[in-house]
């Protein structure tokens, strides 16, 4: 697109400080560039805050050895990620895999009491995530996740999809209940999505 000329303004000329212009056209190129967004600077705090954007590969947590029939570990449990932050994400990948094949229980549950949720300390951690879900019961609080019972399918990663209902979670955990009928070793991994 041609270039368009417009007289350059200022509050000198206003105040009619300058009578006469060296060159009273300057060059303004008319081009649409695209641009690419990659953060802002908070308004408040002055911190840079980059874009969002999902996880490209799960995160793969430490093996929990001999977890016994009818016992809970809670996962992520390592001390580089303790807990899942979902600020920002609207979706979770999750996977299991035990080294016995059977029913388990899924439950959302509050991150550990030695992290703060946002600036809030102590949390109630372990205690299932509640909240309400407008499709199921738009005026009553009830629990975000609880899978009393999920087949697993013996050493493989049996990978489930967990839409909008732990959306901005910025402090989450799994407890896992091993229900199988005997002792399993229980692997997790996660994986957010925008």
């Amino acid at each position: 697109m041609a270039d368009k000329e417009y007289a350059p303004w200022s509050r000198e000329t206003e105040d009619g400080l300058i009578t006469s212009a060296v060159d009273s056209h300057v060059r303004v190129s008319q081009d649409i560039v695209p641009a690419l967004a990659v953060g802002s600077i908070d308004k408040l705090s002055g911190k840079w805050e980059g874009v969002t954007v999902s996880d490209s590969n799960f995160l793969v947590d430490a093996i929990h050895e001999a977890v016994a029939n009818g016992a809970s570990v809670l996962s992520p449990q390592q001390s580089d990620h303790e807990f899942i932050n979902m600020t920002g994400f609207n979706d979770l990948f999750i996977a299991i895999k035990p080294s016995n094949g059977g029913p388990i229980a899924i439950e959302a549950v509050m991150g550990p009491a030695t992290y703060n949720y946002a600036n809030l300390n102590p949390v109630n951690a372990a205690a299932q995530l509640r909240g309400n879900l407008p499709q199921q019961a738009p005026n009553d609080f009830t629990h975000l996740f609880l899978d009393s019972s999920e087949a697993l399918i013996v050493d493989v990663w049996n990978i489930f999809s967990i839409s909008q209902v732990l959306a901005n979670q910025k402090l989450l955990q799994f407890k896992i209940t091993n229900n199988s009928g005997g002792i399993s070793n229980i692997q997790f991994a996660s994986l957010r999505v925008v």
